[in-house]
């Protein structure tokens, strides 16, 4: 590295060079300019930043900026944590237009740039203002109807930690809701797991709680305060909200994959539940549940697969369609679960085999973890990557980048295209002033208690 003679921050060397400030960092990292870091700060030598043309053409490398003309016959929408698009796939099937897409890991990068090139994309949504926001996508504020997202998940998941807003990625979340509030979009959308409902503001571990117990927590410690400071946010910023726990099965999807989707409305009006178009057992006039036998029964492809290991495939050589280790002989469960058998839980993950009838369970991103098996129904194998796609409902030509891992994982965090289609239903008919009628009694999911009308 040579020596720097005028150093500035990323922030003047992107304002020299007509770039974004992520991509400033990208031209560091890779020492394609002369920088130093000095701890987590990046000082760049202005001397440097002489060959602008070169940099102005890195779109595909880092942030990408958007070509096409904005459709002013279709309602905008601002994409956050997009990753390989499925909530914007359904947005766009329902006649909504994404035009900037946020985005970290780099496979879902390239899934975004090799289908719509013309979208304009950005890194780390902690690295940019609402204004940086805005002249990326090329728009005013008065003109973005929506802004859509489902921040990481995994703080508030009831599989870890759940350490809420106090997480690394609990912080990437209040980030969203800035963005929100400064950019005003008519409708915000929050997608997120049920975990949500019931994560506290603040994490106390439980060895600190052993002298008072429960009782003392404060109210931020307490469930659910993630979700109470939420809508504090939102209330303050002057939206009414509504929110419900969706099971995707029943607006089409062939997976009972249950999500939590807050629909957020400037006007002050509490906005309606989506519209179901299915239901478990062809209640209330609609089709019954999409199964997997519906959408991968006939595929005819070569099957791209992370292979279950031997040991795991002499239990499933021994089980049906629909079952998983508590159909094998007694005397072998203890034997194929190991030290999980005397865990806690039901292990109903662990060697079990879809059926053909029903819809699949929640896919995960990776099919072949032994306490997450997804099993195909009669062969001796995961799930393929390409059965993954039908069950997301990907359109066939999308084109999904990266390693074999990389693409389970891109296509199991994504949102069910058609629950996707639902919201993106819901909010043009908000839009055009349509009424939206609601089913009187419908069960959304199986759980009690997760909506606006009935969470305590």
């Amino acid at each position: 590295m040579e020596k720097i003679i005028s150093p500035i921050s990323v922030e003047d060397a992107a304002q020299c060079c007509g770039l974004t400030v992520q991509q400033i960092r990208k031209l560091c990292r890779d020492k394609k300019i002369n920088a130093k870091k000095i701890g987590k700060i990046w000082l760049v030598d202005k001397k440097s930043l002489t060959n602008k043309k070169s940099y102005s053409s890195m779109g595909n490398e880092t942030d990408s900026c958007r070509k096409k003309t904005v459709l002013r016959n279709k309602p905008i929408a601002l994409s956050f944590f997009s990753g390989a698009m499925g909530l914007d796939i359904g947005l766009e099937q329902a006649g909504i237009q994404t035009i900037l897409c946020s985005e970290i890991d780099s496979a879902c990068r390239k899934t975004i740039v090799k289908n719509r090139p013309d979208v304009a994309l950005i890194g780390d949504i902690r690295n940019y203002s609402a204004n940086d926001i805005l002249n990326a996508a090329n728009v005013k504020k008065e003109d973005v109807d929506i802004i859509v997202g489902g921040p990481p998940c995994q703080a508030f998941s009831t599989a870890g930690k759940r350490l809420g807003l106090e997480d690394e990625r609990g912080n990437v979340f209040l980030k969203y809701l800035e963005i929100i509030k400064e950019i005003r979009p008519k409708y915000a959308i929050i997608e997120n797991v049920r975990g949500l409902l019931s994560a506290p503001l603040k994490h106390r571990p439980l060895s600190e709680r052993k002298n008072d117990g429960d009782r003392q927590l404060s109210d931020d410690e307490k469930p659910g305060g993630v979700l109470r400071y939420i809508l504090k946010v939102l209330k303050k910023a002057g939206y009414a909200v509504s929110f419900n726990l969706y099971n995707a099965a029943n607006f089409g999807s062939p997976q009972k994959r249950e999500r939590v989707v807050f629909i957020c409305s400037r006007d002050g009006k509490i906005p309606p539940y989506l519209v179901p178009t299915h239901s478990e057992n062809g209640d209330f006039g609609l089709p019954k549940w999409r199964t997997l036998r519906d959408v991968i029964g006939n595929i005819n492809c070569e099957h791209k697969f992370v292979p279950f290991p031997e040991k795991r495939l002499v239990y499933y050589r021994m089980l049906k369609q629909g079952q998983n280790w508590k159909a094998l002989p007694v005397n072998l469960q203890k034997k194929a679960l190991g030290g999980a058998y005397s865990s806690g839980g039901g292990k109903s993950g662990f060697l079990r085999r879809l059926a053909w009838d029903e819809p699949s369970p929640t896919l995960v991103t990776h099919p072949a973890m032994p306490a997450t098996d997804l099993a195909h129904p009669v062969e001796n194998r995961p799930l393929s990557v390409q059965e993954y796609r039908k069950i997301q409902e990907f359109p066939d030509d999308w084109q999904i980048e990266g390693s074999i891992l990389e693409q389970y994982k891109q296509i199991g965090n994504a949102v069910p295209v058609s629950l996707a289609r639902a919201i993106g239903n819901l909010i043009v008919s908000l839009l055009e002033k349509k009424k939206v009628t609601q089913i009187e009694g419908f069960k959304y999911s199986r759980y009690k208690g997760t909506s606006d009308k009935d969470w305590i």
